[in-house]
């Protein structure tokens, strides 16, 4: 397992060496504008399945991806103006599940019908997914049913005592920005029902209020 120290002088390395591992279907530890993220290619089988084992995730679960823009989320999933508008107001503070294209049933994507997106507010994630060319996995790095760590000391020492320690070999890089700052999560927007259906799943950075939506039903997404 490779480490690479991110700064301002290593973005575009770190990048480009991350987008190579992910395009020969590997793992990538890396940070995000809230948490550090298990970073795979979104239409992957073998890449997501990675993912799930190193994280002891739920099959029944989705997983959400980052994108560098919105016209890279259109070639996967209908997004609609609703759906852009929310983003160019709110950037990575929300992540939108929109009906996936027709075209799609792999990785992420496989036997749903949605396809779940958010454009970070961080350069070095918006780097990464230009590099790859393709959605990247952006699962918080974490075992399932646990609270995110945000060091990646903190995060390989969680997951190695999740009882699949061998499951660390996994990982073939990590993207080492040092202790991120506590911030809220993304605010989880369901775009994919009926017109005019907007659902938040789960209220974070934003509240549900100051998404101006009226008709938006509250639940919660574990």
């Amino acid at each position: 397992m490779e480490i690479i120290k991110l700064n301002g002088n290593t973005m575009g390395e770190c990048a480009a060496r991350a987008a190579g591992i992910l395009r020969a279907g590997g793992v990538v530890l890396y940070p995000t504008d809230t948490l550090y993220g298990l970073g795979a290619n979104a239409l992957s089988d073998e890449a997501v399945a990675k993912v799930k084992l190193i994280k002891g995730r739920d099959e029944g679960k989705p997983i959400h991806a980052i994108v560098s823009d919105l016209d890279m989320a259109a070639r996967y999933g209908e997004v609609g103006e609703d759906a852009r508008m929310l983003a160019q107001e709110f950037g990575g503070k929300v992540t939108l599940i929109v009906k996936k294209r027709k075209d799609f049933d792999t990785g992420i994507m496989r036997g749903i019908p949605t396809f779940g997106f958010r454009v970070p507010d961080n350069q070095f994630c918006i780097a990464l997914a230009r590099a790859l060319g393709t959605p990247v996995t952006a699962t918080s790095a974490n075992k399932s049913g646990e609270k995110p760590e945000r060091s990646p000391e903190k995060i390989l020492t969680q997951l190695g005592h999740s009882n699949i320690l061998e499951n660390i070999g996994m990982l073939d890089l990590v993207i080492d920005a040092g202790e991120l700052p506590e911030r809220a999560p993304s605010t989880v927007v369901d775009l994919s029902g009926a017109e005019l259906e907007l659902v938040v799943l789960r209220e974070g950075a934003i509240s549900a209020a100051s998404l101006h939506l009226p008709r938006a039903k509250g639940t919660t997404m574990q």
